[in-house]
């Protein structure tokens, strides 16, 4: 049937995991949408509420030509030769790029937007992603841990350290990288406070031997002040981003706030 002059159209997607969702979903018209990723639902995927309903498919060649979408979107999802192999299907490939800073974060909207007929959405997602950069209020130099369920954390030069910093936070993880939580450390120093994510039911990684387990990380854990992150927000250098710095942000203030509110002589 021939599109009415001057309507968008219609545009078959499909998204092959969990980061091509989030942008598959948020950007693009749902009817559009012939099919997202097992991921899609999670409760990793920041988009996971509006991604129920949606048609769920494994990232297999086989099953996507079957679908005969316009257009794929992935990051990761069908291993390295997928993109290759739809291109010379005759199938458009869009691929999320990934980035350690804020401008990668527009980069990643604006290309996926246009990938998807819908930049005038796409640059209306970044400019609300940066009025809300510029009015995010940073806690004063608060020295805060960020802690995952594998015990693990992330030092300097991370896309989750300079967000920490945007934060007005003090990353406590001096070590570049991902590396271990610092138990030692720990032992004689203590941050103010912890940042989690991923600390749900469903999430991966939940090792029954991983360090995020120590009593010394779990009475943390209760002690401390802790800023607990949507696991979603912090993934995929995507514009969401923004909700996990307000929440630490806003845990590093409170922290401030009781400060001034003791006596003088009490004050740490």
């Amino acid at each position: 049937m021939a599109t009415q002059a001057g309507a968008k159209a219609p545009l078959r997607v499909v998204s092959l995991d969990f980061c091509a969702d989030q942008f598959v979903v948020k950007l693009a018209d749902r009817a559009d949408i012939l099919a997202v990723s097992p991921d899609a639902t999670r409760d990793f995927s920041f988009m996971r509420r509006e991604a129920k309903g949606l048609r769920q498919v494994r990232p297999d060649a086989e099953t996507i030509l079957a679908l005969k979408p316009d257009v794929v979107i992935r990051s990761y999802g069908g291993g390295p030769q997928m993109g290759p192999f739809l291109e010379r299907a005759g199938i458009k490939v869009h691929q999320i790029g990934w980035g350690e800073d804020f401008a990668a974060v527009r980069k990643n909207v604006r290309e996926a937007a246009v990938a998807l007929g819908q930049p005038a959405r796409g640059e209306a997602i970044v400019a609300e992603f940066d009025r809300r950069l510029a009015h995010l209020k940073p806690a004063a130099q608060v020295s805060a841990l960020y802690v995952t369920p594998g015990g693990v954390t992330t030092g300097p030069g991370s896309l989750v350290d300079r967000m920490m910093g945007q934060a007005g936070l003090v990353n406590f993880q001096t070590q570049e990288g991902w590396n271990p939580l610092p138990l030692e450390r720990l032992v004689t120093e203590r941050p103010a406070m912890l940042v989690t994510a991923f600390f749900t039911a469903q999430s991966p990684h939940q090792d029954y031997w991983s360090q995020a387990r120590h009593p010394l990380v779990r009475n943390m854990l209760a002690d401390l002040p802790v800023a607990r992150l949507d696991g979603g927000a912090t993934a995929c250098s995507g514009w969401f981003m923004v909700d996990a710095m307000e929440a630490m942000a806003a845990t590093g203030r409170s922290i401030q706030t009781k400060a001034e509110a003791l006596p003088t002589e009490v004050r740490p």
